[in-house]
């Protein structure tokens, strides 16, 4: 057993560095496709140095490692109460070396149990086989994209699509609002895993039971492909893009299963992956506990990182930042200028935000940066701390606060990604703010921009939580909310939602 919790381990460190060979192709074969110069096309490229240096660090890719989710097969008479015992300790070592960041938080005080386990963590689903090797498959999904999953109860009315039925084309119409809906928030561009039938629980596992086929593989179901393909097609009509920044390329991959359901009941569940698909699997000799061989890994896939056009790139305006910055310096920012942050910034999320709206700062925000992100942290033996992954968090969910947030401290700047709403924009005009968008998922990308950690406050919260004081240096990110009451978040989701209007009448009858 305790090589069985080696592979274990092995297999988690893979899954949480080294993105499998399909997903690879599929990244680089979007980075293709995109026009040169362009937002997406230089997110892609960003996104592929990030991957390449995720595998050299041996890092995580994405500094929010999610709910480890596992799905294992075991030969009849494995004992299933030991395998369960070694995995929690493996995830325990990987999340202590800094392979996963403690995401397991108490649902009714907060508190994070610093280790990634607890009631319901790690996720762990077994299953019984008539072979004689174990198979343990692994995904690490993350919460900005997990909270983009959704599920539609047929028959309904959808935004820009009219009424989805009880039928195929219903159907249809709920992947394609899927995607719509999720816009940058979700780290796009995504991958789905979709479920038809179940029940409301049966049904969300069966789509992300989904994202465990290969990128590339052809659905058995003749009916099936035919939807995936037509899902693939059209969902990269919608421009929606890499980061919601518009583009050409939406979804990298969709996968759909089918199940039976009740009469009265037809669920589809969507279970929208961001770009970090971070999922792999082992065969594992029941007898000695060794990985025979890795399920998602075949000739390696390097990653093509080079600019797309430098030409075009330097054609962007690029403006250099420092705190404590100015309204007269937020106020001359547009939406598409790029900008470099040297200097001090703040980490911040949502138990800093809702802590800020009734009590003060320990340090002084005025003409600061937050920056929404848990990063994956590591203490040397003399104490100090070291950032091992740091790409931004999603930002909507910080749409209660940040507007009165900006206002009580003075902030000029806030990173994050996927954008924010309507209050928040109206906050940026009246007080003199910009929103800056960092590249989902670049974890390693981000992490290499920060020179030191000065200082940190409200441990309490825990790592993910926490207020790190962090002094970075060549920290690139796009505004894509100005103080002058434009959004490109707001014009490309209308953009989008005319596109999507276009595909309301029926395909499939």
């Amino acid at each position: 057993m305790e090589k069985f919790k080696q592979s274990i381990y092995e297999l988690i460190v893979e899954t949480s560095t080294n993105l499998p060979p399909d997903v690879r192709r599929a990244i680089n074969e979007a980075k293709r496709r995109e026009d040169a110069g362009t937002r997406s096309a230089l997110s892609l490229s960003t996104i592929a140095r990030n991957i390449t240096m995720a595998e050299e660090n041996v890092s995580p890719i994405c500094q929010d490692t999610g709910m480890p989710t596992f799905e294992i097969k075991t030969p009849v008479g494995a004992n299933q109460i030991e395998m369960k015992k070694a995995i929690r300790e493996a995830i325990a070592e990987a999340t202590k070396a800094g392979k996963l960041r403690p995401n397991s938080v108490d649902s009714l005080t907060g508190e994070n149990s610093g280790n990634n386990l607890g009631p319901g963590t790690p996720v762990i689903h077994f299953e019984q086989w008539e072979e004689d090797d174990i198979e343990v498959r692994l995904i690490l999904k993350g919460g900005g994209c997990e909270n983009k999953n959704i599920q539609y109860s047929l028959p309904c009315e959808l935004e820009g699509l009219g009424k989805a039925g009880r039928d195929l084309d219903g159907i249809r119409k709920c992947i394609l609002h899927a995607v719509y809906q999720a816009q940058g928030q979700g780290c796009s561009a995504g991958f789905i895993g979709v479920g038809i039938g179940g029940d409301r629980t049966s049904g969300y596992a069966l789509a992300k039971h989904q994202l465990f086929r290969r990128v590339d593989d052809t659905n058995p179901n003749p009916t099936l492909a035919k939807l995936e393909d037509y899902i693939m097609e059209t969902a990269n009509k919608l421009g929606i893009g890499t980061m919601g920044f518009g583009g050409n390329t939406t979804l990298l991959g969709c996968k759909i299963g089918v199940e039976n359901r009740l009469p009265a009941s037809f669920f589809v569940s969507v279970a929208y992956n961001c770009w970090a698909f971070r999922r792999q699997g082992v065969r594992i000799d029941a007898a000695t506990g060794e990985i025979k061989r890795y399920l998602y890994k075949d000739e390696p896939v390097r990653m093509e990182v080079e600019e797309a056009n430098p030409a075009a790139v330097a054609e962007r305006r690029e403006v250099v930042l420092e705190a404590p910055i100015t309204e007269e310096q937020i106020r001359s920012l547009k939406v598409g200028d790029v900008v470099v942050i040297n200097g001090l910034i703040h980490t911040g999320r949502d138990a800093l935000h809702k802590y800020l709206m009734d009590h003060d700062c320990p340090v002084d925000l005025n003409g600061g940066v937050i920056y929404h992100c848990g990063p994956v942290m590591l203490k040397d033996e003399d104490g100090k701390w070291h950032v091992k992954a740091a790409g931004p968090t999603t930002s909507i969910r910080e749409e209660p606060y940040q507007g009165d947030i900006i206002k009580k401290f003075g902030i000029r700047a806030v990173i994050g990604k996927g954008g924010m709403g309507p209050k928040t924009l109206q906050a940026l005009k009246e007080h003199g703010a910009v929103y800056l968008n960092a590249i989902g998922g670049a974890a390693q990308y981000y992490a290499d921009c920060i020179e030191e950690v000065e200082g940190v406050d409200f441990m309490e919260f825990g790592i993910p939580e926490a207020m790190w004081h962090l002094r970075v240096k060549g920290f690139a990110a796009i505004v894509t909310m100005d103080a002058h009451g434009n959004s490109l978040h707001a014009d490309v989701d209308k953009s989008s939602l005319e596109k999507l209007a276009r595909f309301a009448e029926p395909v499939f009858k």
